[in-house]
């Protein structure tokens, strides 16, 4: 029997996600008004920030399993901030705390300022509906 490859990895859709959520980023620090698209936007960057959280112990286990537990800790550590500024960020939206909502997508924009989304990327508008989505899991 052979062995069975899982095409949707934890790391590609961090990938993906972390694309998304430096896009979104960079759409909001864009936005001069407070209208629907930005409160998606924002809750759009939470959402995936806790998701990209949810998916850092998937990763860390597959290097447990082979013992590599420092590799697996330093992950951790190097992940770490997307949870917090995560629930943060949802929590701020939740409560419409604009001035905080806007330091913490600063703090977003420069742990992720390394990333390179091309100008005909197919990222679309992924934060469409991501308010209601927020609202809904609250």
């Amino acid at each position: 029997m052979s062995r069975v490859v899982n095409p949707e990895s934890a790391g590609k859709e961090r990938n993906r996600l972390t694309k998304a959520i430096a896009l979104a980023v960079r759409h909001l620090a864009q936005q001069t008004e407070i209208t629907a698209e930005t409160r998606d936007l924002a809750a759009f960057i939470a959402l995936a920030l806790l998701q990209v959280a949810a998916g850092i112990e998937s990763t860390v286990a597959a290097w447990e399993k082979r013992d590599y537990w420092v590799k697996a800790d330093r992950f951790r550590m190097e992940w770490a901030w997307s949870g917090q500024l995560g629930e943060k960020m949802r929590q701020a939206i939740l409560a419409e705390d604009w001035p905080l909502i806007a330091r913490l997508s600063a703090q977003i924009a420069e742990k992720l300022g390394h990333i390179k989304i091309a100008e005909n990327h197919r990222l679309g508008r992924p934060w469409q509906g991501a308010y209601r989505q927020l609202q809904k899991n609250a």
